[in-house]
């Protein structure tokens, strides 16, 4: 989940939703390729596992064996929730356990450059709460903070999908300096109100004034989401580029749900409702990886 308000492009935080792997087949023949044999849901055209597993291979110039694979995720696609930076995460996972370990800054690089930012990447490599911070003919740098344990979100997804190329389009070319005030004043104090649990900061710490109202004409509700008063919301923002949009609460979460559905079916547009939890470390990515059963030939 990137962004969180006024992070754009900076911020992001990994949910407990997950797209596992599994090795069905390898072959020993230093071709360094990637197949998806099953994908649950079904995805059109090359896999970001795949793209992910040939673009390290290409970038470290390391032999791999191919590997075939099946693919389930949690996720949903074009939603604003890290699907593409889940997938190609998994994609240099795997091709570091056939290989070798990799550098941490060599992983998000290519994250970074198959998904064109390094937010989510980070979130999906680290697990948690990161920054980054995208350095020019270097590699990107991810910072770790720890997400306060109370703290849930409540999301709700419209069932209309949104790329990320599409939301990036709607965004303009330039920002007022008083706006760019204004949100680096917010990230800042997002990230203080977090760690030091003063989360009476939270609502005001996710306004934006960068990428959320140049997005509302593609997200439904997602005016009517922000506008909530409720006295456990902590703070609403939209998830990643969209269409999902998040609420964060320490409790209260049935009534917090039946109130996005209702704000959702007042305008005859159907939604998914989930309850997120964080997960704080990356130690399922590699697990997942090194459990996954497969045979040689």
């Amino acid at each position: 989940m990137g962004n969180l308000g006024s992070g754009f492009d900076t911020l992001a935080v990994a949910v407990r939703l997950y797209l596992r792997v599994r090795v069905v087949d390898t072959r020993d023949d230093g071709a360094a390729m990637l197949t998806v044999v099953k994908s649950t849901p079904p995805v059109r055209g090359k896999n970001a596992v795949e793209r992910a597993y040939q673009a390290i291979a290409r970038w470290t110039g390391l032999k791999a064996p191919s590997v075939f694979v099946e693919v389930e995720s949690d996720i949903p696609m074009t939603a604003g929730l890290g699907s593409s930076a889940a997938a190609a995460v998994a994609g240099l996972r795997m091709f570091e356990r056939v290989t070798q370990p990799l550098p941490e800054g060599v992983l998000l690089a290519v994250a970074t450059s198959l998904e064109g930012h390094a937010d989510n990447a980070a979130a999906a490599l680290h697990g948690g709460l990161t920054s980054v911070i995208e350095r020019e003919g270097d590699e990107p740098v991810a910072l770790r903070w720890q997400w306060p344990e109370d703290l849930r979100f409540v999301v709700a997804t419209p069932s209309v999908g949104l790329s990320t190329s599409k939301a990036r389009a709607a965004l303009p070319d330039s920002l007022p300096r008083r706006d760019a005030v204004f949100n680096l004043q917010r990230v800042l104090t997002l990230v203080h109100a977090l760690q030091s649990g003063e989360y009476d900061l939270l609502r005001e710490s996710v306004r934006d004034r960068w990428h959320q109202r140049a997005r509302a004409a593609l997200v439904p509700q997602l005016g009517e989401v922000l506008a909530l008063d409720d006295p456990a919301i902590l703070a609403s923002f939209l998830s990643g580029a969209g269409p999902s949009v998040a609420l964060v609460a320490r409790g209260d979460f049935e009534r917090l749900e039946q109130l996005l559905a209702s704000t959702y079916e007042r305008a005859a547009c159907p939604v998914t409702i989930r309850r997120l939890t964080v997960h704080q470390s990356s130690d399922v990515a590699r697990e997942t990886v090194a459990s996954a059963p497969g045979r040689n030939r």
